[in-house]
């Protein structure tokens, strides 16, 4: 128990970084989500299949895998696209530093990652809201854009809170892979500790529990907001 007492401001401090990673992840997830949602239900092919390409790579391939191809594999295109800039306009030499920081890694691939699952869950809600609604806005003068804006959209969100809830305490738990890259969330924090105390049972059951007080904290607050939203129906996994 000392152990862990001592150790509580340094996992403190990596709890406080897995939920800075997770809200902006699903924060610019939400905004790619709704951009990717929008797309697959677009008439334009082009629009759609660029949309379903993302979705689908996201969703069926590893965030670890993702995270490798953006924290090791990007600085290798950098450098590339340095080479190519150098060769075809006689430029001189540019740094050779194409290093991408662990924060920015962390955040670009959450953030895709995020925005895929949270496209499907945009496409989802907005294919409930009934079409009558839709034809009904059309009726009374709105343009396609605007019944979306103000009919359609409003009520789909307020029916995503679940899902989104759901996916937001997924983005939680899945930043633990962050400490691949070495950056200084909560299990990181917690290898660190392990790594000079040689004690693993005491810290990891500690790094367990704040990870399940804080996804516990969130289910509420989205109880919370269902209710105070009306929100009707059953949660998505």
């Amino acid at each position: 128990m000392d152990l862990i007492i001592k150790s509580m401001p340094f996992l403190l401090t990596g709890a406080a970084q897995t939920l800075k990673i997770t809200l902006i992840a699903v924060t610019l997830g939400c905004i790619l989500g709704l951009f990717g949602g929008m797309g697959r239900l677009s008439k334009n092919r082009f629009i759609r299949g660029l949309a379903t390409c993302y979705v689908d790579f996201v969703r069926g391939t590893p965030l670890l895998v993702q995270l490798f191809i953006i924290y090791y594999g990007m600085p290798q295109v950098i450098q590339g696209v340095k080479g190519i800039l150098e060769v075809s306009f006689a430029l001189g030499p540019f740094s050779s530093t194409s290093h991408i920081p662990p924060f920015v890694a962390a955040v670009t691939a959450c953030s895709l990652n995020s925005g895929a699952y949270v496209s499907e869950i945009f496409r989802s809600g907005i294919q409930s809201i009934e079409k009558g609604q839709r034809e009904a806005a059309l009726s009374l003068g709105m343009t396609s854009k605007q019944a979306m804006r103000h009919i359609i959209l409003p009520q789909a969100v307020r029916r995503i809170i679940p899902p989104l809830g759901n996916e937001f305490i997924a983005m939680l738990k899945d930043t633990s892979l962050l400490i691949c890259i070495g950056y200084a969330e909560l299990t990181r924090q917690g290898q660190l500790i392990i790594s000079s105390t040689f004690r693993p049972f005491e810290i990891w059951f500690a790094v367990a529990l704040l990870y399940l007080i804080m996804t516990l904290t969130i289910s509420r607050l989205v109880d919370v907001t269902e209710r105070r939203l009306g929100v009707n129906g059953t949660h998505q996994s």
